[in-house]
């Protein structure tokens, strides 16, 4: 099996990566790391190919997809500040580079594209959990251009018959999730700041909910994915459940401080997965207590991960309450 994975230096896509060398692919990754880490792949880098390119340009990278029978889509910008402070960068990306990535498959045509959507396109839903009927109400320009990449991925599904699933990921946390570059992810910014012996900066009072789900959970659900007869389908991918930030801090163990609850953010999170568990005989199986534990005992890797105050993160999230207040 030869396999391709955007962003597979990254958070999700290297635990894929590991996976997917567990089941004896072929596999070749395409990253530009501007999220994503070599070292995240450091472990491998003798069993893989690794390609540094731009997906938002169009270029020798894409006969990289000759012969593969899986695409694995996940590189992308992240991260709500910084796609309100350059959305043409987020739409190159997100937009523009799901594009390049399935005019690449239109020509190579692999047996399935798995495209890693994210859940921000609810905005702040009107039920949980949220179907994926549920209304789509982007709040910011990382949510609308990963919604844009997602129907990119389905038109040419419906139109050019390439086979292909769309994944909504809801709360992804684990070992290797991102430590430097912006305020983003609250496991990064606990955990740095645990080590650092400071208080965790919980935003609002701490009782939002949040559907965390470990990164194997997901990477499970994609290999499942790219093997179903499944194609042509949104599907949720979560924890089912949900869980606030004051049981989060209660888990990690530390003194707490309070900041302003911001625009713009659900007060839950809580993906309905009963689709993944029809459609995939997909379900999550690590328990959230079991996750934070293992996160605690990989804690070093957020050793040189910037430690954010109350001080640091008003300046971090001004342009937030500018335009989404």
């Amino acid at each position: 099996m030869k396999a391709v994975v955007t962003g597979g230096a990254g958070f999700i896509g290297s635990h894929l990566v590991d996976e997917l060398l567990a089941r004896s692919a072929q596999v070749t990754v395409l990253d530009n790391f501007s999220t994503g880490r070599a070292s995240n792949l450091g472990h491998v880098e003798n069993k893989i190919r690794l390609v540094e390119c731009d997906i938002g340009r169009a270029g020798d990278w894409q006969d990289e997809f000759r012969e593969a029978d899986y695409v694995f889509h996940l590189a992308a910008l992240a991260d709500i500040v910084p796609s309100i402070e350059n959305p043409e960068g987020y739409f190159q990306t997100n937009a523009t580079g799901t594009f390049n990535v399935l005019q690449s498959c239109l020509k190579h045509r692999p047996k399935k594209i798995i495209y890693s959507a994210s859940s921000s396109c609810y905005g702040i839903p009107d039920k949980y959990p949220t179907e994926e009927i549920a209304a789509i109400r982007p709040q910011y320009p990382y949510a609308l251009t990963k919604y844009l990449g997602e129907q990119l991925v389905l038109h040419w599904c419906q139109v050019y018959q390439l086979p292909a699933l769309s994944l909504r990921f809801f709360n992804v946390y684990g070992p290797r999730s991102r430590t430097s570059g912006t305020y983003g992810a609250v496991f990064g910014v606990f955990l740095a700041q645990k080590l650092a012996g400071k208080p965790f900066t919980v935003v609002g009072d701490g009782g939002q909910t949040r559907d965390f789900t470990f990164v194997t959970d997901v990477v499970d659900a994609i290999c499942v994915a790219a093997e179903s007869e499944a194609s042509g389908e949104i599907i949720n991918i979560g924890s089912d459940n949900t869980y606030s930030i004051n049981r989060l801090v209660e888990l990690l163990g530390g003194e707490v401080i309070y900041i302003p609850k911001r625009p713009g953010e659900p007060d839950c999170t809580w993906a309905d997965i009963e689709k993944a568990k029809a459609v995939l005989n997909w379900k999550p199986k690590v328990l959230f207590e079991k996750g934070v534990e293992t996160l605690l005992d990989n804690i070093d890797y957020w050793r040189q991960a910037p430690v954010w105050d109350k001080e640091s993160i008003a300046d971090a999230t001004a342009k937030w309450f500018e335009y989404l207040g």
